[in-house]
């Protein structure tokens, strides 16, 4: 099952604040394949919509759809800081193989 870190829930319950989206959700979508695993993006979403699964995780509600879920399960959504590419949230699959087809910058 997905894990979320508590920086991750921390910089989502402040990103919500400020956008004056409280007790809302994040809607997390898959959005293709990549050298380093699934890609997903994710935008503020009230409530579930039709078709919807949603996921409860230390206080705050996912949603996806049914093929989102089952690519998301094994992965980790955490909170990075990075000086060299900023800060933000980044989901990772950490059973995910890495390969050299794009010059070597996966891992």
């Amino acid at each position: 099952m997905v894990s979320i870190s508590d920086d991750a829930v921390k910089f989502i319950n402040d990103l919500l604040e400020k956008n004056g989206k409280s007790g809302w959700g994040i809607k997390i979508y898959f959005s293709g394949m990549a050298c380093s695993g699934p890609q997903f993006g994710m935008a503020f979403q009230e409530k579930a919509a039709e078709g919807d699964e949603v996921l409860k995780m230390k206080g705050l509600s996912f949603f996806t759809d049914d093929e989102t879920k089952k690519i998301l399960a094994p992965c980790e959504i955490a909170f990075v800081d990075d000086p060299n590419f900023g800060s933000g949230l980044t989901i990772t699959d950490p059973t995910a193989k890495g390969c050299s087809s794009c010059g070597g910058g996966c891992s």
